[in-house]
């Protein structure tokens, strides 16, 4: 026998997620109307099928222009999709900007993903770092690790896919990304963006 669950729970989860109406009615249900694991339960979902479609091609999107309060910070920001169709929708732009207040936000992210970091500079943080004091004295095993742990934590703080989303930091915004690509059904991605800061 299926669970009465309301309105407003499924409202709120939708809300929350982003997903269908009907796949939040069904996540209550299947969850015993426990609002957390129906959220759990969806955002597994979501990442799969989010997973799946990231190898896609994504030719299509907008270029968002977003000026912040004061007019001293401006982004351009290209999110890519896959058709004109879900370029043209608001959620699609909502995500645009979303993101693109995140860049605003976070004068720090420099790159999109790990990947767009140059190797000169990532060769270069590994010298300073193996160096360091606190390192002589340990075994080179244990000096690498240790390294490539504080790298990756440097440069998690710089790329923009790797950041707390603003709006709701128990999630990144390579997981928002994701979220909406569920919803949307459509791969998407952030090609670029440039921040400019009013004298600099």
């Amino acid at each position: 026998m299926n669970i009465q669950i309301s309105p407003q729970s499924v409202k709120e989860l939708r809300e929350k997620t982003g997903a269908g109406m009907m796949n939040c009615k069904k996540a209550l249900q299947e969850n015993k109307g426990d609002f957390e694991k129906a959220m759990d339960a969806l955002r597994k979902k979501g990442l799969a099928s989010a997973e799946k479609k990231s190898s896609r091609k994504a030719t299509e999107g907008i270029i968002e222009a977003y000026i912040h309060t004061g007019s001293k910070i401006g982004v351009l920001l290209e999110l890519n999709c896959e058709t004109d169709f879900v370029a043209r929708r608001e959620e699609f732009k909502d995500l645009a900007r979303l993101i693109s207040m995140q860049v605003a936000a976070f004068p720090d992210i420099n790159y999109v993903s790990m990947s767009d970091v140059p190797n000169t500079l990532l060769q270069k943080e590994k010298e300073i770092e193996i160096e360091k004091e606190d390192l002589k004295d340990k075994p080179e095993e244990i000096r690498e690790k240790i390294v490539a742990g504080r790298l990756e934590k440097l440069f998690k703080s710089q790329t923009l896919l790797d950041q707390p989303y603003m709006k709701d930091s128990s999630i990144t915004v390579d997981e928002l990304i994701k979220q909406k690509i569920s919803v949307l059904g459509e791969n998407i991605q952030v090609s670029k963006f440039v921040r400019f800061t009013l004298g600099k």
